[in-house]
């Protein structure tokens, strides 16, 4: 079905698993890969996506193009992670239909999940419980997005696989502090106190466990997915539409994962924790028993991951 002929779109290409993707279909010989800028294509503009896909006939879809940012950009700016989200996603779904797109890959969140929640937290806990507030507009147009997969899937026999990645970090991440995940975010924290002697301040208390997955991981994780037979993966999830969580398996608590970085970067001040701020979701870490079936592991270790993109910016 894949060959390194194929025409393959990335819409998001530029943004962090995006670029992850495309840069590892490059060195393994996909040549014909389909982006544009988003100056060049406005992805919530239903017309203009449509005409891209009438011109250009890709075969395969990587949906990695959003809105997304940390507990700060989603506070503040709800109402354009909630319909910016769901534009792009509807309007690029829409599209894969009308034109036959042979698969199409889409991306969520692990915070599609309930707040609280057992753990690991398995794919059929989906809608099982209230959503974390801080995110909870982006998490909404995620569950959209998948819903819409699904009828995609269950009444057009589209074939489309739904990948719902944990927290992920790498070296093409957004670094600005006040709209940054945990992890490009701490780390500027960090350069930036370094620089200047001071303390540095964490929002929370620093009990929250996550676990984290290097981008080049996610992206090996996307090409596996890409190549698979479709009765292979029909077996894994019971005909259903596959949504499969991506984890490393490899969990830490803010705190720790704060002192981690201290230790990597030779940070000498102080880290001080604003229990004034929220936590977010207590534990958050993923079953990824489905995808390790289709032999796909993390081999990225969170101290390797820290160490390159720290060492690289400093």
């Amino acid at each position: 079905m894949l060959n390194k002929s194929s025409k393959i779109y990335i819409p998001g290409h530029n943004g962090l698993v995006g670029k992850a993707i495309y840069d590892l279909l490059l060195n393994q010989g996909y040549k014909n890969i389909l982006f544009k800028r988003k100056k060049e294509l406005n992805l919530t503009n239903e017309e203009k996506v449509d005409k891209f896909f009438k011109k250009e006939k890709p075969e395969f879809l990587i949906i990695c193009a959003a809105r997304v940012g940390g507990i700060l950009e989603n506070k503040t700016y709800p109402l354009e992670f909630l319909l910016d989200n769901f534009s792009i996603q509807k309007n690029l779904l829409l599209a894969a239909k009308k034109y036959k797109i042979k698969r199409t890959i889409f991306l969520g969140s692990s915070c599609i999940y309930p707040k609280i929640s057992k753990t690991p937290i398995k794919e059929d806990y989906l809608m099982t419980g209230k959503l974390e507030k801080t995110n909870e507009s982006y998490a909404l147009s995620k569950i959209v997005g998948i819903k819409l997969c699904e009828i995609l899937h269950d009444k057009y026999n589209k074939d489309i696989i739904c990948m719902m990645p944990t927290n992920l970090y790498g070296e093409n991440d957004n670094f600005d502090i006040a709209s940054s995940h945990v992890i490009p975010g701490l780390i500027s924290k960090f350069i930036l106190a370094k620089k200047k002697r001071l303390n540095v301040k964490i929002w929370g208390s620093g009990k929250p466990i996550r676990e984290f997955l290097h981008v080049d991981d996610l992206a090996r994780a996307i090409l596996v997915l890409l190549k698979i037979n479709k009765a292979k993966l029909k077996k894994i999830v019971n005909n259903e539409l596959p949504i499969l969580n991506i984890g490393s398996g490899e969990s830490i608590s803010i705190k720790n994962l704060a002192l981690l970085i201290k230790k990597i970067s030779q940070f000498k001040g102080k880290i001080v924790f604003d229990k004034n701020y929220p936590d977010g979701t207590i534990n958050k870490n993923l079953d990824s028993k489905k995808i390790k079936k289709l032999k796909w592991n993390a081999k990225i270790t969170l101290l390797d991951g820290l160490k390159k993109i720290i060492n690289s910016r400093y």
